[in-house]
């Protein structure tokens, strides 16, 4: 592809590109760009979220370019304050070592691991010592970090701001030059982390790298982003029927969000699908696709029969748990906890009142309704969860 071309594929579901007129004079040198992205390990497992940043890099890869994949194994003990209203409390060593151990296996789900590079930063940033650190912190004021929202948001409400969270992006952007970066990718959260970058880099004697910056991916809910926090994710490691029954659930139009973002198919190609595919069948085709690149094929047709055979034909799952409870007659509710469903009453109140509970395919609406256990029951709770009740055996 010509720089030109390149660059109009780059651009594709990104939400900016500072800037393109520099991104394109490096494309035109015709050497391969260092591009990087910093993934700080907070927790053990990677979600749908994290991998539009990976989607984007293996775009580059697939280009010709040199991707690597920086875990924050130092800047992570110290937590990123980026759309914090108070300081984020820092990992132990020992915790982000154990979180990065699962990120280097799960990156490779997106990345092509023949031509990605994967760094930990304490390899540069431990060995800056408190002169490189004081050198650092010199080279940027208090005046230029004020500028960004959260910190000048919590200034004005006079909430705390603690020095070491001003080091967080000093540091991010001695990451880049550390390594030379042409190209640093991050969310729209991570622009003002990104932009200090371009600035270390010149204070160093270097060219600024191109940032890019991606959406955040919204949520299952499609309200807010994902984030394991609001329980509105998908992680990468979830088993295939998990996934696939998760990506089914997305609205019809955040589906298409989530093909631009989350798979490789071109913004025409997705246009194309607009067009000539039922809703349903494109949502079918999106979990598919997802599936299959975390798990196999195998995996993805399976998950897509019995999503078939359990949703679309309504037809109850053959390997559902098998619960025993004691025979006799047991309010809608407590069935619920009976069986594990639930985690209180509260909950499983609301699930039933909302219409989430079905046993022997008919809804019921009564928290209080009495149920007779005499045989088997098939019980389903909410769109996923399914159980084959059977009375307890008194012996």
């Amino acid at each position: 592809m010509t720089p030109k071309e390149q660059l109009e594929l780059l651009k594709e579901g990104t939400s900016e590109v500072i800037n393109e007129e520099e991104l394109l004079r490096k494309l035109e040198r015709g050497k391969p760009l260092r591009v990087k992205a910093g993934f700080d390990p907070t927790a053990p497992d990677l979600h749908l979220g994290h991998t539009v940043l990976l989607q984007k890099m293996r775009q580059f890869q697939q280009l010709g370019h040199e991707v690597y994949f920086i875990i924050g194994d130092f800047t992570a003990t110290i937590g990123d304050p980026t759309g914090r209203s108070e300081a984020r409390p820092p990992l132990t060593k020992e915790q982000v070592l154990e979180n990065a151990k699962t990120y280097e296996h799960q990156v490779y789900k997106v990345l092509e691991p023949e031509k990605t590079t994967i760094l930990f930063n304490s390899s540069w940033l431990e060995s800056l010592g408190a002169k490189g650190m004081i050198e650092l912190s010199a080279k940027y004021t208090v005046a230029r970090m004020l500028e960004r929202e959260d910190f000048s948001k919590r200034f004005r409400e006079g909430r705390p701001i603690h020095v070491h969270e001003f080091l967080y992006p000093l540091l991010q952007a001695y990451d880049s030059v550390a390594m030379r970066a042409d190209v640093e990718l991050g969310g729209t959260d991570q622009k003002f982390n990104l932009l200090i970058g371009r600035d270390i880099q010149r204070e160093y004697g270097q060219e600024a790298q191109v940032c890019i910056t991606m959406p955040l991916l919204v949520g299952l809910d499609g309200v807010r982003k994902m984030s394991k926090s609001y329980g509105n994710y998908v992680g990468i490691t979830e088993e295939p029927r998990s996934m696939f029954g998760k990506l089914m659930s997305v609205s019809d139009e955040l589906m298409w969000e989530y093909y631009l973002l989350l798979t490789d198919y071109t913004r025409s190609q997705i246009e194309q699908f607009k067009k000539s595919l039922h809703p349903m069948e494109a949502k079918k085709r999106l979990a598919f696709t997802i599936t299959e690149r975390f798990h196999s094929t195998r995996a993805a047709q399976e998950a897509l029969e019995w999503f078939e055979r359990t949703y679309s034909k309504r037809e109850f799952p053959e390997d559902a748990p098998k619960v025993e409870v004691p025979p006799g007659s047991i309010k809608a509710l407590e069935l619920l906890r009976n069986i594990g469903a639930v985690g209180s009453k509260n909950e499983a109140r609301r699930i039933i009142q909302g219409g989430g509970l079905k046993v022997n395919f008919e809804k019921i609406t009564d928290p209080y309704r009495e149920i007779e256990l005499k045989g088997e029951l098939k019980v389903q709770v909410g769109k996923k969860k399914f159980y084959i009740v059977v009375p307890k055996s008194e012996s």
